[in-house]
């Protein structure tokens, strides 16, 4: 009876907290339409569930990835591909008019990540490490690193005011080794949410059944029916824990649950934003247990 009473109080604290909270604000910013998604998309949905805000944020508009598509039109073809994603993540989608393969570091593009990150009012910002084969991967890396700091300073883009306290700045998991691997800090449970992210990813069409079949040599491979390509995609797309990422899972959710999850999202964080501590990453992930 005793433990039955702790635990019903736990929940019922739970359950209090998650509608006493201040909603979180999240920006997941890539590249190109569809970066987001892919790193980010189970965590994204998890906190657009609990009722917080998610933006996912392309840099480029996407105008060059395809084989047989280009330019304007395949532009406007990955923007409705992107605006349909971000119904299916239950998020804001929003596709900057860069091109595609020339993504540069520059002032102006560097303004404009601070305007967003301002205007969402941005607790959590989460991006790619500078560490990528894709020059565009690596420059939007670095925008968001050098827009760390300059988002609570008020002379800087001074159209938009500045936040108050620089938000936590997140890399998304990747698989490179130079100069050093991924360190997952954080890691977060989308076994429940894994179907829902591969349906939402499955909104780009033109790259996850066109253009990445075809860079890489399996086009013919593609199913032709939307519940055949779901699964092919979800067999395709499925995370490999690694140990370090489980070990993560571990301390963020007890050994127990962390051995049974089977699907699972890591962020490294930054150093160039706030150095949260372990209670306030609890407080920004309040999924934890």
């Amino acid at each position: 009876m005793k433990k039955l009473f702790t635990l019903l109080t736990a929940c019922l604290l739970a359950y209090l907290f998650s509608y006493s909270q201040e909603p979180i604000n999240v920006i997941v910013i890539g590249a190109h339409p569809d970066d987001a998604d892919i790193r980010a998309g189970g965590t994204a949905i998890k906190f657009a569930k609990a009722g917080h805000n998610v933006m996912f944020v392309s840099l480029t508009n996407g105008d060059a990835g395809h084989h047989e598509k280009g330019g304007g039109a395949l532009a406007r073809i990955r923007r409705a591909e992107a605006q349909e994603a971000g119904k299916r993540f239950g998020v804001e989608y929003v596709v900057l008019d860069n091109h595609d393969g020339e993504l540069m570091p520059t002032l102006e593009i560097r303004k404009d990540v601070i305007r967003l990150i301002r205007k969402w009012n941005a607790d959590i910002v989460m991006g790619p490490r500078p560490n990528d084969y894709h020059p565009d991967h690596r420059n939007a890396a670095i925008l968001v690193q050098d827009a760390a700091y300059m988002v609570i300073v008020p002379n800087v883009a001074s159209d938009v005011p500045p936040l108050e306290k620089n938000p936590v700045f997140l890399y998304v998991e990747d698989r490179f080794q130079k100069p050093y691997p991924f360190e997952p800090d954080i890691a977060v449970d989308i076994s429940d949410e894994f179907e829902q992210k591969i349906y939402g990813i499955a909104a780009h069409e033109s790259q996850m059944f066109e253009w990445l079949p075809w860079t890489g040599g399996r086009l013919d491979q593609v199913p032709k029916g939307e519940t055949e390509r779901l699964k092919w995609l979800a067999d395709w797309r499925k995370p490999n824990i690694s140990d370090d990422v489980r070990n993560s899972l571990k301390k963020w959710y007890g050994a127990e649950k962390a051995n049974k999850i089977t699907d699972a999202e890591a962020f490294e964080i930054c150093e160039y934003g706030r150095r949260p501590s372990d209670e306030e990453i609890r407080k920004l992930f309040p999924f934890f247990e």
